[in-house]
């Protein structure tokens, strides 16, 4: 099964390059030059896409501290409210203008996550060219139909829902016209444990759904992204920070300049490796071959004189006769004298 589809210029597909998005999230701590840079470092490093976040607190929650609102769930964030956590994490929308003028100065693709219709609105004046839905929004049935009905590709993410959850959002896009989903496995767990991630059931998404498939990583390492791409992830989706010193929620998950770059080399290799199903050997391998087994006269041999285990073995290397005669050659004698170290050929062999 091999879907395609495509985002601005870039086809997502089993015959083209996998699909890299860095999330910006919070990781601007409310400085646009630093979300500016950050974009400029994420084309230096060779991802296909950036992706913001469009929400404010307001359009997310209310401002509310009871018991419903505090976060509380042993997570990196938990001390705080919703509200105040949204308030220091959102990319204000004024800045949505000039973050997409710098992607496409920098040949970047741009794109976010909408969080209610209003963001939805705001996004369509830039032609946003794909929308993303977070996890936790995989349950907002109004939002994703909406969504879908704006006919560009929909990247889903599945970290927080039950099967179920999966299967009415993917009805809710294909009821709406729209095929063109792209379905990322993520654990919504930041850090995410290894133990927690069960990377196989991405493959399942592929088989139950018939979605492109993907991951949205939220671990410490590249090790997941890596492991995905090799079990057919064709969009790797990875938080993305300058440097971690820049602090704000989402730093300690978050791949700095260098780690994103390694993960970024270790994914484009892992493609080369990949390569395509084929039985051909390289070049190189068939110079290697020369070093394989092959039957060589292991003791002199005089004309007349018979073949026996003791003067004629498989051995490396390769410039004898296949060792599959080694039987049928047996009390067989030499048409010449054979020296030892020569490598044995049928018309040495008096037949």
């Amino acid at each position: 099964m091999n879907l395609k589809m495509k985002i601005q210029n870039k086809i997502i597909n089993n015959n083209n390059p996998v699909f890299i998005i860095a999330e910006l999230s919070a990781n601007h701590n409310q400085d646009i030059n630093i979300a500016i840079e950050t974009i400029r470092a994420a084309k230096k490093i060779g991802v296909d896409a950036i992706k913001l976040q469009t929400y404010t607190a307001d359009t997310i929650t209310i401002d509310c501290d009871n018991k419903y609102f505090q976060i509380n769930q042993g997570t990196i964030w938990d001390g705080t409210t919703l509200y105040e956590l949204y308030k220091k994490a959102y990319t204000p929308w004024a800045w949505h203008e000039k973050l997409f003028q710098v992607a496409k100065e920098e040949g970047i693709i741009c794109f976010s996550s909408p969080f209610d219709k209003t963001a939805v609105d705001f996004l369509e004046k830039f032609n946003v060219p794909a929308y993303k839905i977070a996890s936790p929004e995989i349950t907002d049935i109004p939002l994703i139909k909406y969504i879908a009905q704006k006919n560009k590709p929909i990247i889903l993410s599945t970290g927080i829902a039950k099967k179920e959850d999966i299967d009415l959002a993917i009805k809710t896009c294909k009821d709406s016209g729209n095929n063109e989903i792209i379905l990322l496995k993520c654990t919504s767990a930041y850090p995410t444990p290894m133990n927690e991630v069960n990377l196989l059931t991405m493959r399942d998404y592929k088989k139950k759904y018939e979605v492109i498939i993907g991951l949205s990583d939220h671990s410490l390492g590249i090790e997941l992204p890596v492991a995905a791409v090799a079990l057919g992830a064709r969009v790797i989706e990875k938080h993305f920070i300058l440097d971690k010193a820049i602090g704000g929620p989402d730093a300690s998950f978050s791949l700095d300049f260098e780690e994103f770059s390694n993960m970024v080399k270790a994914i484009r290799n892992i493609e080369k490796a990949l390569g395509k199903v084929t039985y051909e050997l390289t070049e190189k391998t068939i110079k290697t071959r020369e070093h394989c087994r092959s039957l060589f006269i292991v003791e002199d041999i005089k004309k007349g004189e018979k073949i026996t285990k003791d003067n004629v073995k498989s051995i490396r290397p390769g410039y004898g006769l296949h060792p599959k005669y080694s039987e049928e050659i047996l009390g067989k004698s030499v048409n010449q004298d054979l020296k030892r170290g020569t490598p044995l050929k049928l018309n040495y062999i008096l037949i």
